[in-house]
This record gives C-alpha cells, structure tokens and sequence, in this order.
C-alpha cells in the first residue's frame, strides 16, 4: 500500500511512530478511547425547524380552510327577500300556529309534538285543520290518554298515514304521562325515542317548545333545496345526511331561520317539479337553475 502525497507529514503529526498504514486505524482508535485525537460526532440528524403559517404555534397541525357554497351568503339573502312576504303555507297554518298560545307551558309543549308528529308527509293546511279539531275537544295529555283509537283516527283524518298516527300518538303519550309527568322531553337524544318521533321533528321542538337550538331542522323541502344550491359539499340521499352536512359549515345563529326560510321558498318558489325558475331571484348564481 502506498501512501498518498502528503499522508507521511499527516501521520507525524500522530503520537509514537507507525510502521505501516495497516496500524493507523487501531491507533487512531486507541486514541479516541483514550480522550485524545480526534472527536467522536455523533450520529443524530440535526433537527429541522419547521415554519408554521402566521398564528399557529408550536406543535399544531395547519389549519385547514372549512368548506363552504360558493356565493351561499348572496342566495341566501335573495331567499330572505323572496320571504319577506310571509305568506307560505308554513306562515299561516305551520305548527308554530297550531297549538293553544294561552294553555299552560307544559300542554302548549305537548300541542306542539303532536301537530309536528301529525305534519309529517301532510300539507299544512291539513295539519292545521286536524289539530284546530282536537284543540275543540281540549288537547291535552289525559284528554288523548282517555280518547279510544277510533274517535282519534276520525278526529285527524285525513292526515298522512293516520292509522299509524293514532297508533304512535297512544304509545308517546302514554309515556309522556308516565316519565315526564306529561311534559315532553327537552333533548334531541330523549325526543327521538319517542315512537313516531323523527329527527326532523325533534330538532323543530326544539326550536318551537322550547326555545333551544340543537340542529338544524331538515325536510324534504330543505333536503330538496340545499342540493340544488349546492349547499352540501357532496350530493346526499335522505333529510339527515343534509342536516349533518348543513351543520359542518352554516353558522350557527342561521341554524334556526334556514328551515323557516328554505320551506316557505320550497312551497312558493323552488317546487319539488317544475320550479319557478324565471321567477326565482337567484336563478342567475343557482346551479341548477333552469336558463329561460
């Protein structure tokens, strides 16, 4: 082995004398353990400090932009002025115009479940007239309780499926009288235990009977108009998917108007079959507004 140029000047410089360059690596090794020579450097990769955008610290994940409709605040302005009339069905004969505003609290609350569990796949104007018929008998708690099926069936007719109605309002006021003392349960989670309770109508007690917001209260008409606008980030199939997905990015003080809102808009304007599109403030920015 011959040393390169230089080597023998670099080797001097070494403590004790070499006989060859086989010996330099135990030598230099020697002198390592020993504490003299040359440094041991360690094998660690040196860290690399990470820049974090503007307001995030130290350990955070970078925050992500929530999803949102692209022009969503002006089309829901332009559903607020086409509402401005106030003269939908769900205005005028709505639940929240069927109970008894000068019963006591607890049979008002108790009005109010039962005209949205008689809402469901009904129109309004039906809605209202079976319950201003049941009101004239003194709707409460033990009045229904004391009522057989057959008078009670005649009484809401001809409300959607009324045979499984009479059959559902027995079963929840039966337990009503014997759990909650005759009120109604005051959450989402006890509501819809309820036989013939579903979200939709939890959520809108809520709202109604209570004075509280939980969620977002989705029918067919809010299902139907929040895909149509392209309020939810993907196409959904059913009224809860489109709560959950309404719920990800509305702001929650419009939580409570949107049903009122998109209902009313759904009745008048945005049919479920041939909506009225030239009449329609926001055919211009609607996704799925028909060009005339």
């Amino acid at each position: 082995l011959v040393a390169p140029r230089g080597c023998h000047r670099a080797l001097r410089g070494l403590k004790g004398p070499f006989s060859s360059l086989e010996s330099l690596p135990s030598r230099i090794g020697s002198q390592i353990q020993g504490g003299a020579g040359i440094p041991r450097q360690s094998r660690r990769r040196k860290s690399v400090a990470i820049a974090y955008e503007a307001g995030q610290g130290e350990g955070t994940e970078p925050r992500r932009a929530r999803w949102e409709p692209r022009a969503w605040r002006e089309q829901l302005q332009r559903i607020r002025e086409m509402r401005r009339s106030r003269d939908a069905p769900v205005d005028e004969m709505g639940v929240q115009t069927c109970y008894d505003s000068s019963a006591p609290p607890q049979v008002k609350r108790y009005q109010v479940l039962l005209a949205l569990m008689l809402s469901s796949q009904t129109k309004d104007q039906v809605t209202s007239a079976a319950m201003l018929r049941l009101r004239q008998r003194g709707l409460t708690v033990d009045s229904v309780l004391q009522m057989d099926d057959e008078t009670l069936g005649q009484i809401i007719y001809p409300v959607g499926f009324w045979r499984n109605k009479v059959k559902y309002i027995k079963q929840t006021t039966a337990i009503l009288k014997q759990k909650y003392g005759g009120d109604i349960p005051s959450t989402v989670e006890e509501l819809v235990q309820l036989p013939g309770v579903g979200p939709k109508m939890a959520h809108l007690a809520m709202h109604i009977a209570w004075d509280s917001v939980a969620g977002i209260a989705v029918d067919t008409h809010v299902h139907r108009i929040s895909n149509r606008l392209k309020w939810v980030k993907k196409e959904t199939k059913y009224p809860e998917e489109t709560r959950v997905a309404l719920e990800e990015w509305l702001p929650r003080d419009l939580w409570k108007e949107i049903n009122w809102l998109l209902v009313g808009f759904g009745q008048q304007t945005c049919l479920p079959v041939n909506p009225r599109c030239s009449q329609c403030l926001n055919q211009d920015i609607c996704p799925a507004a028909k060009r005339l």
